[in-house]
């Protein structure tokens, strides 16, 4: 399923966004992309040296990094090379996509019509905007919101009070109440005493048979994707930041917290109030007790706990001394 939810205000060549003398050869922008998935005529950034496998892979036409990175990417791909990557990153987005940093209300919000949704059923004041694909047989709780251009697969239950913005839900999703998906995330980038918004272009992709439980929150991604795996449970008040992705089959338990651009690999286990740092890879069939922080990269098969998480076994040595 592919929905758009922000649009271009033109097609830029990389010379009317970007000071000539850093141009080699120019080409119109097809879109601006992380490296893993840009293409030859895709805008990337590389700004840490942890993404130095990704960038030597890419496969984008240009690249905005810096001197001290630019010789782990590809020969063909064109060096943009500036001191503060985000910063002029952020600029580049709010030039071609104006509408990503700031969630503007959904003018186009509505009752929903009966003879368009004619197999779903809706509660009482549930408003959905211009464009929302709705499957068959999915229930809408009371005071719901489904904003434009939103994707909801067949037999799909959302509770009431629930708010879905740029984002794909698939087939047979729960989602209870008082859920918030697809809010831009909280990215800011500190420049001389000033925080600068960072937009965000990305969605929140929520895979078959997930369960979400109350008062959970979703950000969208802000160049790449949120993506929540199949057959994953959250817990109540679980917040998952932008571009997080949390794979298959996990289990989350209630006010656990992940912040942006951590990878979650499949039969994840996570104890409650836990706190996962950013840009981290978490692997399979890993187990993390309530209560711990994660501020590193855990390998396959690890079961971890405590501040900073270590192993279960250093952790209950820790407690006896």
């Amino acid at each position: 399923m592919n929905s758009n939810f922000f649009f271009k205000k033109k097609n830029y060549k990389l010379q009317e966004i970007l000071s000539k003398d850093k141009i080699k050869k120019n080409f119109i922008i097809n879109d601006i992309k992380p490296l893993h998935i840009a293409q030859k005529n895709d805008l990337t950034f590389f700004d840490s040296i942890k993404y130095k496998d990704e960038a030597s892979n890419t496969k984008g036409g240009a690249c905005i990094t810096t001197s001290k990175l630019e010789r782990f990417l590809p020969e063909n791909t064109q060096r943009i090379l500036v001191k503060n990557v985000l910063f002029d990153l952020s600029k580049i987005l709010k030039k071609i996509y104006p509408t990503a940093d700031i969630d503007y209300p959904d003018f186009s919000l509505k009752k929903p019509e009966k003879n368009k949704y004619r197999s779903v059923k809706f509660g009482n004041n549930v408003l959905i905007g211009k464009n929302v694909k709705i499957g068959k047989n999915t229930m809408i709780g009371s005071n719901s919101i489904i904003e434009q251009n939103v994707v909801i697969g067949k037999d799909v239950i959302i509770g009431s009070s629930v708010i879905v913005k740029n984002s794909i839900i698939g087939d047979r999703v729960v989602m209870q109440d008082n859920c918030k998906l697809g809010q831009k995330g909280f990215g800011f980038i500190p420049i001389k005493n000033k925080n600068i918004k960072f937009p965000h272009i990305g969605k929140v992709v929520v895979e078959d048979d997930v369960e979400i439980a109350s008062g959970c929150t979703i950000d969208r991604g802000s160049i790449d994707d949120t993506v929540i795996g199949k057959n994953t449970y959250l817990d109540n008040q679980v917040h998952i930041a932008h571009n997080v992705s949390i794979g298959s089959n996990c289990m989350i338990a209630g006010q656990v917290g992940f912040a942006g651009s951590t990878k979650i690999g499949n039969s994840v286990s996570i104890g409650g109030q836990a706190g996962v740092s950013g840009h981290l890879k978490i692997g399979n069939n890993v187990k993390i007790g309530g209560g711990s922080g994660v501020v590193k990269d855990i390998k396959d098969d690890q079961t971890v706990m405590g501040y900073p998480a270590v192993s279960l076994k250093n952790f209950l040595k820790d407690q006896k001394k």
